[in-house]
Protein backbone atom coordinates (compact mmCIF):
# COMPACT_ATOMS: atom_id res chain seq x y z
CA UNK A 1 0.00 0.00 0.00
CA UNK A 2 2.23 3.25 -0.03
CA UNK A 3 4.76 4.33 1.81
CA UNK A 4 3.52 6.33 5.13
CA UNK A 5 5.49 9.80 6.52
CA UNK A 6 5.13 11.39 9.84
CA UNK A 7 6.03 14.71 10.89
CA UNK A 8 7.19 15.01 14.32
CA UNK A 9 4.70 17.73 16.33
CA UNK A 10 6.17 20.54 16.84
CA UNK A 11 3.27 23.11 17.46
CA UNK A 12 5.61 26.40 17.81
CA UNK A 13 2.09 28.26 18.50
CA UNK A 14 0.15 27.40 15.94
CA UNK A 15 -2.18 25.40 18.38
CA UNK A 16 -5.55 28.02 19.18
CA UNK A 17 -5.29 29.49 23.12
CA UNK A 18 -8.74 29.89 23.61
CA UNK A 19 -11.78 28.17 21.63
CA UNK A 20 -14.71 29.80 23.54
CA UNK A 21 -17.37 28.22 24.70
CA UNK A 22 -18.50 24.55 23.83
CA UNK A 23 -21.28 22.08 24.23
CA UNK A 24 -20.43 19.83 21.74
CA UNK A 25 -16.53 19.24 21.75
CA UNK A 26 -14.83 18.65 18.62
CA UNK A 27 -11.34 17.99 18.87
CA UNK A 28 -10.14 20.03 16.39
CA UNK A 29 -9.98 20.30 12.60
CA UNK A 30 -7.46 17.91 10.41
CA UNK A 31 -6.35 19.91 7.62
CA UNK A 32 -5.93 18.83 3.79
CA UNK A 33 -2.30 20.09 2.61
CA UNK A 34 -1.75 20.41 -1.42
CA UNK A 35 -1.66 17.73 -3.55
CA UNK A 36 0.25 17.52 -6.82
CA UNK A 37 -2.62 15.48 -9.16
CA UNK A 38 -0.54 16.18 -12.76
CA UNK A 39 2.40 14.58 -12.24
CA UNK A 40 1.12 11.15 -10.88
CA UNK A 41 -1.74 10.86 -12.88
CA UNK A 42 -1.19 12.43 -16.45
CA UNK A 43 -0.50 9.34 -17.62
CA UNK A 44 -3.41 7.47 -16.47
CA UNK A 45 -6.60 10.11 -16.60
CA UNK A 46 -7.99 12.88 -18.96
CA UNK A 47 -6.77 16.18 -18.37
CA UNK A 48 -10.17 17.69 -17.73
CA UNK A 49 -10.58 14.60 -14.89
CA UNK A 50 -6.91 15.76 -13.64
CA UNK A 51 -7.81 19.17 -13.60
CA UNK A 52 -11.12 18.40 -11.88
CA UNK A 53 -9.56 16.59 -9.14
CA UNK A 54 -7.21 19.35 -8.26
CA UNK A 55 -9.74 22.17 -8.47
CA UNK A 56 -11.98 20.36 -5.85
CA UNK A 57 -9.24 19.67 -3.39
CA UNK A 58 -7.60 23.01 -3.96
CA UNK A 59 -11.03 24.05 -2.53
CA UNK A 60 -11.24 22.05 0.42
CA UNK A 61 -7.33 23.03 1.11
CA UNK A 62 -8.41 26.86 0.75
CA UNK A 63 -11.45 26.66 2.36
CA UNK A 64 -10.43 24.20 5.73
CA UNK A 65 -7.22 26.44 6.26
CA UNK A 66 -9.35 29.63 6.35
CA UNK A 67 -11.97 27.96 8.65
CA UNK A 68 -9.14 26.53 11.33
CA UNK A 69 -8.08 30.36 12.26
CA UNK A 70 -11.56 31.12 12.31
CA UNK A 71 -12.62 27.94 14.78
CA UNK A 72 -9.72 28.43 17.00
CA UNK A 73 -10.71 32.56 18.10
CA UNK A 74 -14.51 31.15 19.36
CA UNK A 75 -16.59 28.30 18.04
CA UNK A 76 -19.22 31.34 19.13
CA UNK A 77 -16.98 33.77 16.92
CA UNK A 78 -16.36 30.73 14.21
CA UNK A 79 -19.88 30.19 13.32
CA UNK A 80 -21.71 33.62 14.16
CA UNK A 81 -23.56 33.05 10.28
CA UNK A 82 -25.50 30.23 11.13
CA UNK A 83 -22.40 27.87 10.68
CA UNK A 84 -22.87 28.81 7.18
CA UNK A 85 -18.74 28.33 6.75
CA UNK A 86 -19.08 24.93 8.13
CA UNK A 87 -22.17 23.75 5.59
CA UNK A 88 -19.99 25.43 2.99
CA UNK A 89 -16.71 23.43 3.42
CA UNK A 90 -18.73 20.23 3.98
CA UNK A 91 -20.41 20.69 0.55
CA UNK A 92 -17.16 20.96 -0.81
CA UNK A 93 -16.20 17.40 0.62
CA UNK A 94 -19.47 15.97 -0.61
CA UNK A 95 -18.86 17.55 -4.06
CA UNK A 96 -15.23 16.03 -3.72
CA UNK A 97 -16.12 12.28 -2.45
CA UNK A 98 -17.93 11.33 -6.00
CA UNK A 99 -14.46 12.20 -8.01
CA UNK A 100 -12.29 10.75 -5.81
CA UNK A 101 -14.08 7.51 -5.19
CA UNK A 102 -13.13 7.18 -8.93
CA UNK A 103 -9.36 6.36 -7.45
CA UNK A 104 -10.51 3.93 -5.16
CA UNK A 105 -12.74 1.66 -7.84
CA UNK A 106 -11.64 -2.04 -7.09
CA UNK A 107 -8.60 -2.76 -8.96
CA UNK A 108 -7.56 0.95 -9.79
CA UNK A 109 -3.87 0.90 -10.51
CA UNK A 110 -4.15 4.44 -9.55
CA UNK A 111 -4.90 4.00 -6.02
CA UNK A 112 -1.72 4.45 -4.57
CA UNK A 113 -0.03 6.68 -6.67
CA UNK A 114 -0.79 10.42 -4.72
CA UNK A 115 0.62 11.28 -1.70
CA UNK A 116 -2.35 12.65 0.70
CA UNK A 117 -0.98 14.76 3.24
CA UNK A 118 -3.37 16.13 6.30
CA UNK A 119 -2.68 17.69 9.62
CA UNK A 120 -3.51 15.80 12.88
CA UNK A 121 -5.07 17.02 15.92
CA UNK A 122 -4.39 14.16 18.56
CA UNK A 123 -1.63 12.41 17.23
CA UNK A 124 1.94 13.56 18.30
CA UNK A 125 3.01 13.57 14.67
CA UNK A 126 1.92 17.24 13.15
CA UNK A 127 0.99 15.51 9.87
CA UNK A 128 0.32 12.12 8.31
CA UNK A 129 1.21 10.89 4.61
CA UNK A 130 0.01 8.41 3.07
CA UNK A 131 0.03 7.26 -0.64
CA UNK A 132 -3.25 5.43 -0.34
CA UNK A 133 -6.82 6.95 -1.48
CA UNK A 134 -8.34 5.34 0.85
CA UNK A 135 -6.50 7.62 3.36
CA UNK A 136 -8.11 10.33 1.45
CA UNK A 137 -11.63 8.95 1.66
CA UNK A 138 -11.61 8.18 5.46
CA UNK A 139 -9.98 11.61 6.07
CA UNK A 140 -12.76 13.41 4.23
CA UNK A 141 -15.79 11.51 5.85
CA UNK A 142 -13.87 12.29 9.18
CA UNK A 143 -14.15 15.88 8.81
CA UNK A 144 -17.49 15.92 7.44
CA UNK A 145 -18.37 14.59 11.08
CA UNK A 146 -16.03 17.02 12.59
CA UNK A 147 -17.90 19.78 10.60
CA UNK A 148 -21.14 18.35 11.43
CA UNK A 149 -20.36 18.17 15.13
CA UNK A 150 -18.83 21.89 15.00
CA UNK A 151 -22.64 23.04 13.61
CA UNK A 152 -24.21 21.09 16.12
CA UNK A 153 -22.30 22.73 18.68
CA UNK A 154 -23.56 26.00 17.44
CA UNK A 155 -26.78 25.41 17.63
CA UNK A 156 -26.55 24.31 21.12
CA UNK A 157 -24.73 27.97 22.43
CA UNK A 158 -27.07 29.77 23.83
CA UNK A 159 -28.96 32.94 22.48
CA UNK A 160 -29.81 36.33 24.08
CA UNK A 161 -33.31 35.85 24.90
CA UNK A 162 -35.70 38.80 24.56
CA UNK A 163 -36.52 39.08 27.49
CA UNK A 164 -33.28 39.86 28.67
CA UNK A 165 -33.34 38.02 31.70
CA UNK A 166 -32.25 34.90 30.43
CA UNK A 167 -30.45 32.86 27.43
CA UNK A 168 -31.37 29.35 26.18
CA UNK A 169 -32.05 27.46 23.11
CA UNK A 170 -34.73 26.95 21.11
CA UNK A 171 -36.96 23.88 20.79
CA UNK A 172 -36.56 24.26 16.69
CA UNK A 173 -32.60 24.37 17.62
CA UNK A 174 -32.03 21.55 20.29
CA UNK A 175 -33.91 19.33 17.15
CA UNK A 176 -32.02 20.14 14.63
CA UNK A 177 -28.84 19.78 16.47
CA UNK A 178 -30.22 16.16 17.26
CA UNK A 179 -30.58 15.35 12.93
CA UNK A 180 -26.81 16.57 13.02
CA UNK A 181 -25.42 14.53 15.95
CA UNK A 182 -27.26 11.85 14.82
CA UNK A 183 -25.83 12.47 10.89
CA UNK A 184 -22.39 12.77 12.11
CA UNK A 185 -22.63 9.67 14.13
CA UNK A 186 -23.72 7.97 10.73
CA UNK A 187 -20.23 9.37 9.26
CA UNK A 188 -17.87 8.05 11.89
CA UNK A 189 -19.91 4.68 12.29
CA UNK A 190 -19.77 4.09 8.24
CA UNK A 191 -15.93 4.99 8.95
CA UNK A 192 -15.34 2.32 11.21
CA UNK A 193 -17.76 -0.06 9.59
CA UNK A 194 -16.68 0.11 5.88
CA UNK A 195 -13.73 2.59 5.15
CA UNK A 196 -11.21 1.47 7.93
CA UNK A 197 -11.58 -2.46 6.41
CA UNK A 198 -9.88 -1.46 3.62
CA UNK A 199 -6.49 -1.12 5.08
CA UNK A 200 -4.53 -4.15 5.49
CA UNK A 201 -3.78 -4.66 9.33
CA UNK A 202 0.06 -3.74 8.77
CA UNK A 203 -1.26 -0.69 7.35
CA UNK A 204 -3.92 0.44 9.89
CA UNK A 205 -1.22 0.76 12.63
CA UNK A 206 -0.24 3.63 10.58
CA UNK A 207 -3.01 6.05 11.05
CA UNK A 208 -2.97 8.73 13.26
CA UNK A 209 -4.82 8.55 16.49
CA UNK A 210 -7.36 10.86 15.21
CA UNK A 211 -8.22 7.96 12.56
CA UNK A 212 -7.95 4.86 14.98
CA UNK A 213 -10.58 2.91 14.95
CA UNK A 214 -11.22 3.53 19.30
CA UNK A 215 -10.95 7.42 18.62
CA UNK A 216 -13.38 7.22 15.97
CA UNK A 217 -15.77 4.74 17.97
CA UNK A 218 -15.52 7.57 20.84
CA UNK A 219 -16.62 10.35 18.59
CA UNK A 220 -19.43 8.49 17.77
CA UNK A 221 -21.26 7.22 20.63
CA UNK A 222 -20.03 10.87 22.26
CA UNK A 223 -22.54 12.16 19.87
CA UNK A 224 -25.47 9.67 20.70
CA UNK A 225 -24.67 10.49 24.55
CA UNK A 226 -25.27 14.05 23.54
CA UNK A 227 -28.54 13.38 21.55
CA UNK A 228 -29.71 11.57 24.61
CA UNK A 229 -28.72 14.16 26.71
CA UNK A 230 -30.18 16.92 24.71
CA UNK A 231 -33.66 15.02 24.97
CA UNK A 232 -33.38 14.47 28.82
CA UNK A 233 -33.09 18.70 28.56
CA UNK A 234 -36.20 18.67 26.97
CA UNK A 235 -37.82 15.82 28.85
CA UNK A 236 -36.92 18.08 32.34
CA UNK A 237 -38.47 20.80 30.78
CA UNK A 238 -41.91 19.01 29.63
CA UNK A 239 -44.49 18.76 32.36
CA UNK A 240 -45.67 15.86 30.28
CA UNK A 241 -42.31 13.57 30.93
CA UNK A 242 -42.46 11.40 33.97
CA UNK A 243 -39.68 10.89 36.16
CA UNK A 244 -39.37 7.21 34.42
CA UNK A 245 -38.56 8.69 31.37
CA UNK A 246 -35.90 11.11 32.44
CA UNK A 247 -34.45 8.16 34.55
CA UNK A 248 -34.48 5.78 31.49
CA UNK A 249 -32.56 8.99 29.17
CA UNK A 250 -30.10 9.30 32.20
CA UNK A 251 -29.52 5.78 32.28
CA UNK A 252 -29.04 5.54 28.48
CA UNK A 253 -26.64 8.32 28.74
CA UNK A 254 -23.96 6.86 31.15
CA UNK A 255 -24.20 3.50 28.74
CA UNK A 256 -23.05 5.85 25.64
CA UNK A 257 -20.48 7.76 27.68
CA UNK A 258 -19.31 4.71 29.44
CA UNK A 259 -18.71 3.13 26.31
CA UNK A 260 -16.67 5.77 24.41
CA UNK A 261 -14.44 6.28 27.58
CA UNK A 262 -13.85 2.64 27.56
CA UNK A 263 -12.49 3.28 24.08
CA UNK A 264 -9.87 6.01 24.65
CA UNK A 265 -8.72 6.08 28.16
CA UNK A 266 -5.43 3.78 27.33
CA UNK A 267 -4.77 5.28 24.22
CA UNK A 268 -1.87 8.01 24.29
CA UNK A 269 -3.91 10.81 22.73
CA UNK A 270 -1.56 13.98 22.67
CA UNK A 271 -1.44 17.86 20.91
CA UNK A 272 -3.44 18.86 23.62
CA UNK A 273 -6.82 18.53 22.14
CA UNK A 274 -6.20 14.99 22.92
CA UNK A 275 -5.70 15.23 26.88
CA UNK A 276 -9.05 17.85 26.57
CA UNK A 277 -10.74 14.85 24.92
CA UNK A 278 -10.47 12.56 27.35
CA UNK A 279 -11.20 15.33 30.20
CA UNK A 280 -14.79 15.72 27.90
CA UNK A 281 -16.10 12.60 28.02
CA UNK A 282 -14.87 11.92 31.91
CA UNK A 283 -16.57 15.09 32.38
CA UNK A 284 -20.18 14.30 30.51
CA UNK A 285 -19.84 10.28 32.30
CA UNK A 286 -19.67 12.03 35.55
CA UNK A 287 -22.60 14.24 34.97
CA UNK A 288 -24.67 11.42 33.05
CA UNK A 289 -24.16 9.58 36.16
CA UNK A 290 -25.39 12.27 38.76
CA UNK A 291 -28.39 12.63 36.65
CA UNK A 292 -29.10 8.63 36.39
CA UNK A 293 -28.44 8.44 39.77
CA UNK A 294 -30.37 11.13 40.90
CA UNK A 295 -33.56 10.09 38.86
CA UNK A 296 -33.04 6.50 40.59
CA UNK A 297 -33.19 7.93 43.63
CA UNK A 298 -36.45 9.82 43.29
CA UNK A 299 -38.23 6.46 41.86
CA UNK A 300 -36.90 4.42 44.86
CA UNK A 301 -38.28 6.65 47.35
CA UNK A 302 -41.74 5.90 46.22
CA UNK A 303 -41.42 2.72 47.43
CA UNK A 304 -43.90 2.17 50.79
CA UNK A 305 -40.68 0.37 53.06
CA UNK A 306 -38.06 2.14 54.82
CA UNK A 307 -35.67 -0.54 52.72
CA UNK A 308 -36.53 1.71 49.62
CA UNK A 309 -35.82 5.04 51.31
CA UNK A 310 -32.33 4.07 52.61
CA UNK A 311 -31.74 2.96 48.84
CA UNK A 312 -32.71 6.12 48.06
CA UNK A 313 -30.74 8.38 49.89
CA UNK A 314 -27.59 6.43 49.15
CA UNK A 315 -28.63 6.62 45.07
CA UNK A 316 -28.91 10.15 45.68
CA UNK A 317 -25.59 10.66 47.86
CA UNK A 318 -23.99 9.45 44.69
CA UNK A 319 -25.55 11.51 42.53
CA UNK A 320 -24.26 14.37 44.77
CA UNK A 321 -20.84 12.83 45.05
CA UNK A 322 -20.63 12.12 41.03
CA UNK A 323 -21.99 15.66 40.36
CA UNK A 324 -19.27 17.00 42.82
CA UNK A 325 -16.69 14.74 39.82
CA UNK A 326 -18.44 16.30 37.34
CA UNK A 327 -17.66 19.74 38.37
CA UNK A 328 -13.54 18.73 39.07
CA UNK A 329 -13.33 17.53 35.43
CA UNK A 330 -15.46 19.63 33.92
CA UNK A 331 -12.82 22.68 35.63
CA UNK A 332 -9.94 20.67 34.49
CA UNK A 333 -11.52 20.48 30.84
CA UNK A 334 -12.13 23.63 30.67
CA UNK A 335 -8.47 24.94 31.49
CA UNK A 336 -6.46 22.80 29.64
CA UNK A 337 -5.18 24.33 26.46
CA UNK A 338 -6.78 25.17 24.56
CA UNK A 339 -9.13 27.15 27.12
CA UNK A 340 -12.67 26.77 27.23
CA UNK A 341 -16.12 27.82 28.82
CA UNK A 342 -19.12 26.60 29.29
CA UNK A 343 -22.44 28.37 28.21
CA UNK A 344 -24.79 30.10 30.19
CA UNK A 345 -27.34 27.46 28.78
CA UNK A 346 -25.50 24.77 30.55
CA UNK A 347 -24.34 26.71 33.74
CA UNK A 348 -28.30 27.24 34.17
CA UNK A 349 -28.89 23.52 33.90
CA UNK A 350 -25.82 22.32 35.81
CA UNK A 351 -26.94 24.74 38.77
CA UNK A 352 -30.67 23.13 38.59
CA UNK A 353 -29.70 20.30 39.11
CA UNK A 354 -27.30 20.89 41.57
CA UNK A 355 -29.61 22.92 43.65
CA UNK A 356 -31.94 19.43 43.39
CA UNK A 357 -29.56 17.45 44.60
CA UNK A 358 -28.28 18.85 47.28
CA UNK A 359 -31.89 19.60 48.65
CA UNK A 360 -33.12 16.78 47.97
CA UNK A 361 -29.95 14.39 49.89
CA UNK A 362 -30.34 16.75 53.03
CA UNK A 363 -33.90 16.53 53.30
CA UNK A 364 -33.91 12.70 52.84
CA UNK A 365 -30.71 12.62 55.18
CA UNK A 366 -32.68 14.52 57.97
CA UNK A 367 -35.85 11.87 57.88
CA UNK A 368 -33.42 8.34 58.05
CA UNK A 369 -31.30 7.39 61.07
CA UNK A 370 -27.78 7.98 59.77
CA UNK A 371 -26.79 4.79 61.02
CA UNK A 372 -29.15 2.53 58.29
CA UNK A 373 -28.24 4.66 55.10
CA UNK A 374 -26.76 1.99 52.66
CA UNK A 375 -23.06 3.35 52.13
CA UNK A 376 -23.43 1.44 48.28
CA UNK A 377 -25.20 2.82 46.14
CA UNK A 378 -27.88 0.78 44.62
CA UNK A 379 -27.75 -0.32 40.51
CA UNK A 380 -28.46 1.65 38.11
CA UNK A 381 -31.65 0.02 36.01
CA UNK A 382 -29.99 -1.02 32.64
CA UNK A 383 -31.92 -0.25 29.91
CA UNK A 384 -31.26 -1.19 26.45
CA UNK A 385 -29.63 1.73 24.20
CA UNK A 386 -32.03 3.16 21.26
CA UNK A 387 -30.35 5.06 19.22
CA UNK A 388 -28.02 4.41 16.04
CA UNK A 389 -26.51 6.53 13.97
CA UNK A 390 -27.91 7.55 10.74
CA UNK A 391 -27.81 5.38 7.87
CA UNK A 392 -24.72 6.46 5.51
CA UNK A 393 -23.23 5.01 2.20
CA UNK A 394 -20.65 6.68 -0.03
CA UNK A 395 -22.33 8.28 -3.10
CA UNK A 396 -21.84 6.80 -6.59
CA UNK A 397 -18.75 7.44 -8.36
CA UNK A 398 -19.00 10.40 -10.44
CA UNK A 399 -20.19 9.93 -14.22
CA UNK A 400 -16.94 11.79 -15.26
CA UNK A 401 -15.48 8.04 -14.83
CA UNK A 402 -17.77 6.66 -16.90
CA UNK A 403 -15.10 5.98 -19.97
CA UNK A 404 -12.20 5.16 -17.80
CA UNK A 405 -13.99 3.13 -16.10
CA UNK A 406 -13.97 0.82 -19.20
CA UNK A 407 -10.14 0.53 -19.26
CA UNK A 408 -8.63 -3.10 -19.09
CA UNK A 409 -5.24 -1.23 -18.39
CA UNK A 410 -6.99 0.71 -15.02
CA UNK A 411 -9.73 -1.27 -14.22
CA UNK A 412 -8.81 -5.05 -14.73
CA UNK A 413 -11.03 -6.14 -11.75
CA UNK A 414 -13.92 -3.53 -12.86
CA UNK A 415 -16.19 -6.37 -12.41
CA UNK A 416 -15.86 -6.21 -8.19
CA UNK A 417 -16.24 -2.16 -7.79
CA UNK A 418 -17.25 -0.71 -5.24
Amino acid sequence: MGCLVSTPNDTGGKNPKNVGEIMVFVPGLRIPKPVDFVLPLNDGLSKNLVERLSALRTRIVVMAGQEAPRSAKSRRTATQHGGSTLADLRQALEDYLPVLLGLVYKGNKLQNKLQFSWLNQEDDAEETTMSDSWYEVLSVLHLMAMLTLSQANFLLLSKASTDGYQSKVSEECRRTSIDLLLKAAGYLDFAVKHALPQFPPEDRKDLPLDLAEEVLEALCLQALGQVVDIQLGMAIDSIQATMAVKRRLACEMVKYWHQAQENIVNLPLANRWGEKHKLFVKWKHNEAKAAAYYYHGLILDEGNTERFHMMAVAALQAAEQFLKESKKACESFNITPPLSRNPPVWRTSSKYLSEKIAKDVQMKRDTLNHELIEQTAPALPDFALSLTPDEYSLPSVDPSWNDILQSESLFPSRQDAI
